[in-house]
């Protein structure tokens, strides 16, 4: 059997090299990508599993990524419980069923993955035989608390106002909406678990936009029920919330293995605040691709730097990697990693 470095740091065990995989590294700043869509939906590509293998596998061949990420979208799950959903490009997801009042919840389903899903279940199947001895394959699933926020707004919010307003006005049908949506994700990352991931993890992307105390009492007790409703056997799980650093101490308290860290935080501070339990994964910015490959150079020194402050590190960029990225650039920063990164 492989002893992967990626799962050796997800373990804190001693790695030869730092680990280092991208999120959204699967994308459209790849060529190879854009040629794909240019003849598919996104949704196309999502749902058929030879098309989603073969853009999961693109950044392991063309950048040496130690990780390959599941490609798949957070909303796949929430339309599988029953909310429509379109992507336009340039506009986002659109999702067409308003939750309001105890009535439209009741109507979503708690969907049985691999009956509703099963090209995603198949997609995991094929990868894990392409990925043998190559690298391990990570699944994942938006949080609750990431995921109601789609389904309250209808798609991306700046301010949030009707999940708030839901939050606040009427707390017994946003705990009936949040304890639907766990039991969904439990189920969900269980399936691709047992398809074959060998790691998980969980985005929160938006959870940046509640305060500390909000976070605590509306979003973390439904990532705790996620988390303590996983099958792991032995799986590693990663959390991930964007615009993270007033939220770390809350974060901690999961258990996880773990937590992923996005680039407004030094990851040396990071590390005091979440402790020596837990890895930490991230956190280089994503516009500092954007510099000359010399550049780029520095950027990935400083990062392993602070990283030693960490019990174990995963690197990562601290979001997606953005669509304007030279993947020249893309492969300096892994190849600089792997260079530059801590040895036994």
């Amino acid at each position: 059997m492989t002893e992967y470095r990626f799962l050796k740091a997800c373990r804190r065990e001693p790695v030869d090299v730092t680990p280092v995989w991208i999120m959204r590294q699967a994308g459209r700043y790849l060529p190879e990508y854009q040629k794909i869509r240019g003849n598919n939906s996104f949704l196309t590509m999502c749902k058929t599993p030879d098309l989603a293998a073969a853009v999961t596998l693109m950044p392991v061949e063309r950048l040496g990524v130690d990780a390959a990420i599941l490609f798949s979208d957070i909303l796949i799950p929430v339309e599988a419980m029953g909310v429509p959903l379109e992507f336009h490009d340039g506009k986002g997801p659109l999702l067409g069923k308003a939750i309001r009042g105890q009535r439209d919840v009741d109507s979503l389903a708690v969907p049985d993955p691999v009956e509703k899903v099963p090209f995603v279940m198949e997609t995991i199947r094929i990868l894990r035989k392409a990925l043998d001895g190559k690298a391990p394959l990570i699944g994942f699933s938006g949080a609750p608390f990431t995921l109601a926020s789609y389904i309250v707004e209808g798609g991306t919010s700046k301010n949030f106002i009707e999940l708030k307003r839901l939050m606040y006005q009427a707390p017994e049908v946003y705990r009936s909406l949040m304890n639907k949506i766990a039991k969904t994700v439990i189920l969900y990352l269980n399936a691709q678990i047992a398809a074959g991931a060998q790691a998980v993890q969980i985005f929160d992307t938006w959870a940046g936009v509640l305060t500390p105390g909000d976070y605590e009492e509306y979003a973390l007790p439904y990532t705790r029920q996620v988390v303590a409703g996983l099958n792991r056997k032995g799986v590693p799980v990663i959390h991930f919330a964007n615009d993270c650093a007033t939220l770390l101490t809350a974060i901690r308290t999961l258990a996880i293995d773990v937590v992923g860290v996005d680039w407004r935080i030094p990851l040396d501070v990071a590390a005091m605040v979440v402790g020596p339990e837990k890895a930490l994964q991230g956190n280089m910015d994503p516009t500092m691709l954007f510099h000359s490959p010399e550049k780029i150079d520095d950027c990935v020194r400083d990062v392993l730097r602070r990283g030693e402050k960490a019990s174990s590190h995963i690197f990562n960029l601290g979001h997606g990697i953005l669509p304007p990225t030279n993947p020249e650039h893309a492969i300096a920063m892994v190849e600089a990693v792997h260079r530059l990164g801590r040895k036994v």
